[in-house]
């Protein structure tokens, strides 16, 4: 296992070689641990960026296609890239990746390696190709492009043979070809499954450790689009945070040390995934996390989740949870069947933008004064605490080499109320900082306010209460000379920590029962807690009255583990509990990677005493075992 581990390492490192950071001065710290890019120096200062999902899918009123879609169902008379562009700006985002493949097969550009693409739909008269589209409006726009093809292909008859790996290839010299310098070239882990495959109809699965033999696949991206950085969930330049909820541990380390499963090497969709999220202290490889989540529940546009886009105070509170924990923010967007972002998403992204604008457009810190305990090579201005407030995210203060705690006193002009700390390393010399702590100066002493770890690229320290003072301390750990570049202090709204969200409420769960005491967890309003059932794949809830209602709800385990979760689902309802009618059936798609509430519109309103859920398919367990955090019902 040391030696396959090694073998992808040096891969890696072969692939990298020649691409990292220089030191600035012939005095400078000496770099510490694994290293970025360039490109991934570029990629952290990119910090947020959008994933576009649209495809025949959306049409479909689904959020992962089958690869059975004909089409002519795909025929966004309204599209417009630059509306959709320029949202993501007003947003502050600085790129948008294209979904120019899906898991459903459909190719948003008119390739020549397979017939289910574009010019097969009547958009454009079949004379259309998206990814164009996408990628100029981003460049009017000033954002970069990056795109995305599925390494998973439900429609593609080829798929889990040997043909398929270079049809697949072939596809990816076609977007790094025609669409500019790309910026990101994006993957996931979903692969095998249910599919058409040509009409075939059937489950196909393949040895994710070797199908694609990525080693050779990834060399594409490295000839041919050198400064663009691979994703996927152990990808080459950034790796999966390990969840869709956009959210990065509290310590997030950008070094890890990747470990394949059964002594085979790591490989996207076949590794040991304990570390996705927090990294490895001191890893082989610089891979920091991408945090990825929709702007609505899911990927692809629902008429249902209209009234359920992420407010600007969700999408900040993401924001401190991803960019402020040393990764980056990957917002998903949903064209709709016009395909224009609707209003709601608009005007969501618009306000975030400016919330943004108005919490870090002013620093708090400015004016004040800075005593350090230490200043590398006697004082030498180079290194000097001015570096920690001018614009360059690279300057720094530096301590010497046997300096490894140093101590900051901020004296500010006057008393100033702020809630958030930002702090940064210089990033081209390593992740050195282990921890810091700060205290604030309160009746003759000082008083801890905040502490963290990880500090890296970008590190938001959000405090649930507001301070007013005009002395800080700042005390630094590190196991070599710290590098630290940047001290900010801002405030937020007041009124932003208080903003509700916008989940649906169901009906009261007053007066329902279910057939035992552990089955109650079901239906006990707390989503800490689940049912498992041990012996049956189906729960039946009643009511306690006929009641009328128009759309079901599962909220899937929250602990982070996977039994028992539905994949496959069947809904009946009953006026006495003996005699039933199907009333919805279908797919959770995505659920695993992304456990959220799932909303279940009914075709028309129903109305019963009993209502029946049974799992036809779940994850984890060939015998279809159920397990549910939440039974909801909407009025």
């Amino acid at each position: 296992m040391y030696v396959k581990k090694n073998l992808l390492f040096g891969f890696a490192a072969c692939l990298l070689a020649g691409s990292t950071i220089a030191q600035d001065f012939d005095d400078a710290p000496k770099p510490y641990g694994a290293l970025p890019s360039k490109h991934q120096l570029a990629w952290h200062e990119t910090e947020m960026y959008c994933l576009i999902h649209f495809t025949p899918t959306t049409f479909q009123d689904k959020e992962w296609g089958y690869g059975d879609a004909d089409p002519a169902i795909f025929n966004p008379t309204k599209f417009d890239a630059s509306q959709i562009v320029e949202a993501a700006k007003a947003g502050g985002f600085k790129g948008i990746i294209s979904v120019a493949k899906h898991h459903d097969g459909f190719a948003l550009w008119p390739t020549k390696t397979a017939a289910y693409n574009i010019s097969e739909s009547p958009w454009r008269n079949g004379k259309g190709d998206m990814v164009k589209e996408f990628q100029q409006a981003a460049n009017k726009a000033g954002l970069k492009f990056g795109v995305y093809c599925s390494p998973w292909d439900r429609n593609n008859p080829a798929y889990g043979t040997p043909a398929y790996v270079e049809i697949y290839r072939n596809q990816l010299k076609e977007l790094y070809s025609n669409y500019g310098n790309l910026f990101m070239s994006w993957h996931d882990g979903a692969n095998g499954g249910d599919g058409y495959y040509g009409g075939k109809k059937e489950k196909r699965k393949v040895d994710q450790s070797t199908y694609y033999d990525w080693k050779n696949t990834w060399a594409i991206t490295r000839s041919m689009q050198p400064k663009a950085n691979i994703f996927s969930d152990i990808g080459l330049d950034v790796r999966w945070v390990g969840n869709e909820k956009g959210i990065a541990p509290e310590t997030s380390w950008s070094t890890i040390t990747l470990v394949g499963k059964e002594g085979k090497p790591p490989m996207p969709g076949y590794m040991d995934d304990a570390n996705l999220g927090s990294g490895t202290r001191n890893g082989e490889q610089w891979i920091p996390t991408e945090c990825d989540v929709p702007l609505r529940p899911g990927w692809f546009y629902h008429a249902s989740q209209d009234d359920q886009v992420k407010t600007p105070a969700m999408l900040f509170d993401l924001y401190c949870k991803s960019v402020g924990r040393g990764g980056a923010f990957d917002l998903g967007l949903s064209p709709n069947t016009d395909g224009l972002l609707h209003p709601n998403d608009v005007q969501a992204l618009k306000a975030f933008g400016t919330l943004l604008q108005n919490v870090f457009g002013e620093n708090l810190i400015k004016g004040a004064t800075f005593q350090p305990s230490n200043v590398r090579k006697s004082n030498n201005k180079k290194y000097g605490v001015v570096n920690l407030v001018d614009a360059d995210r690279y300057s720094y203060w530096a301590t010497d080499d046997a300096v490894h705690q140093a101590e900051l006193l901020i004296d500010l002009p006057a008393a100033r109320e702020f809630n958030i700390i930002r702090l940064r390393e210089n990033i081209k010399l390593g992740q050195r900082i282990d921890s810091v702590l700060i205290d604030e100066w309160k009746d003759g002493e000082w008083v801890n306010i905040a502490k963290a770890t990880s500090i890296g690229a970008n590190r938001i320290i959000r405090m649930d209460n507001f301070v007013e003072t005009s002395k800080l301390r700042i005390k630094v750990f590190a196991p070599v000379s710290i590098a630290l570049s940047d001290v900010g202090l801002f405030a937020e709204p007041k009124a932003l920590r208080n903003a509700g969200t916008n989940e649906r409420q169901g009906i009261a769960k007053t007066t329902w029962s279910v057939e035992s005491a552990d089955a109650k967890k079901a239906i006990d309003g707390d989503k800490k807690t689940f049912w498992l059932a041990t012996e049956d794949n189906s729960i039946i809830i009643d009511l306690g009255s006929v009641q009328h209602f128009s759309a079901l709800g599962y909220l899937p385990r929250q602990d982070g583990k996977h039994d028992g979760i539905v994949e496959k689902y069947e809904y009946f309802v009953s006026g006495d509990g003996k005699e039933w009618n199907k009333i919805a059936e279908g797919e959770f798609s995505n659920i695993k990677a992304n456990p959220i509430l799932q909303y279940i519109p009914l075709k028309a309103e129903a109305s019963a005493k009993f209502i029946k859920l049974i799992a036809k398919q779940s994850i984890g367990n060939e015998n279809r075992q159920l397990s549910i955090a939440e039974f909801e019902v909407y009025e």
